[in-house]
């Protein structure tokens, strides 16, 4: 198999709840309007916590303070402050009250067009509300059979646990999950890639991508005095839990994007009550979350069927067995980047139990997506393997 090393450089951040309207038009220009932006690698996931963005440096350029940019954000804002207090007269509400629904079509065109005439300034402007982890990241993607990831069929992050996942967390390297509905991205510390290549290159063809060209990697210059540290065992210390949402995991044409930018809108950024109301609070068992992907112009999202339902029917892809997963959520407090063997301890079971999987890690807790009729033996499979290694 081959290992590609994606040209992208990435970042790692935190969007504090209470403060995503600060970020709303940075965001949608990179979601809806990525041609404007040069960005080629954006994610977007929404937890109870925060919100963790993922965004190569074309699109990182805002993380700058720029004044502009948070003038264009005013506007934002105030279009969306206008729609509602239209709301507030012909429905006769007031105050705060306006249920929080999603723009018209009309009316979301116009601000699209709008924003896609300003310049590419800062597009996420830094503030105390935002965290940003201290490192750059690389992209992996495994390929089987060659040809880019576009072109493959999923691996499964618990297909690739015994050949990429454990061997890195037995070099102390740290990694970052992102799983796809077209495939699995392991993300590292770009300090880290000589350790990465050395320690994988018995198991793979390790291929770099410059320019949208495949070409063989480098050597990185680790010496012949490397040393594989011991192998120690990886206890599985933190807690887990398992949300009683079915979750789908879902693509759609990035040409149809338009027909549904005013939904995808509403669910990202405006849709708090309406998901509160649907689904009650968290103490029912419920969470929030919603994950969506624009990578090299291939889209991909995850949402509870709740959410789904809300989507014109015959427009998301879907498995022909129309598959639910439910979802286990790994950890008590925040996780941190500098813990090595995360992803392993949960795919390792998964993966010797023949469990597939996707895996996305945020800035705060991992999650880990497995098909609904196994919950139960998951959740008992991870619960010995974390007694065993106590």
């Amino acid at each position: 198999m081959e290992l590609h090393i994606l040209e992208h450089r990435l970042r790692v951040a935190s969007i504090a709840k209470e403060s995503i309207q600060l970020f709303t038009y940075g965001l949608i220009k990179l979601a809806f309007l990525s041609s404007k932006t040069r960005c080629k690698f954006f994610s977007l996931t929404e937890t109870p916590e925060d919100y963790t963005i993922i965004v190569d440096e074309e699109g990182f350029l805002g993380l700058a303070e720029s004044r502009s940019c948070l003038c264009v954000d005013a506007v934002a804002d105030i279009a969306v402050l206008s729609w509602r207090c239209h709301l507030n007269k012909i429905m006769g509400f007031g105050g705060s009250n306006v249920p929080p629904v999603a723009l018209p079509t009309a009316v979301a065109s116009q601000f699209l067009y709008h924003i896609s005439r300003e310049p590419f300034i800062g597009e996420l402007p830094s503030s105390e509300h935002l965290s940003v982890a201290d490192a750059t990241w690389l992209a992996l993607n495994v390929v089987s059979g060659g040809g880019g990831f576009s072109g493959s069929q999923p691996i499964g992050v618990t297909k690739i646990a015994k050949s990429v996942i454990a061997p890195l967390a037995d070099q102390n390297i740290s990694v970052f999950m992102l799983s796809t509905y077209q495939t699995d991205f392991i993300l590292v510390r770009e300090r880290d890639l000589p350790f990465v290549m050395h320690t994988l290159a018995a198991e793979f063809t390790i291929l770099r991508v410059v320019n949208g060209e495949t070409v063989a990697a480098d050597d990185l210059g680790i010496t012949n005095g490397f040393v594989k540290p011991k192998l120690v065992q990886r206890p599985v210390i933190h807690p887990l839990s398992s949300p009683s949402n079915m979750f789908c995991v879902t693509s759609l044409d990035p040409d149809t994007l338009p027909t549904v930018a005013t939904l995808l809108m509403d669910v990202m950024f405006y849709s708090n009550g309406v998901k509160d109301s649907v689904v009650g609070n968290e103490d029912s068992g419920h969470i929030r979350f919603f994950s969506f992907s624009l990578i090299e112009g291939y889209i991909s999202l995850v949402m509870d069927v709740q959410t789904q339902q809300r989507f014109p029917n015959n427009l998301l892809f879907t498995s022909a067995s129309g598959e639910l997963w439910k979802m286990v959520r790994i950890g008590g407090q925040p996780l941190g980047f500098d813990e090595c063997g995360i992803v392993a301890q949960i795919s390792e079971p998964l993966a010797a139990a023949d469990i597939p999987a996707y895996y996305i890690s945020t800035f705060k807790f991992d999650h880990a997506l497995v098909p609904e009729e196994n919950i139960n033996g998951v959740v008992n499979a991870l619960q010995v393997s974390q007694a065993e290694k106590h």
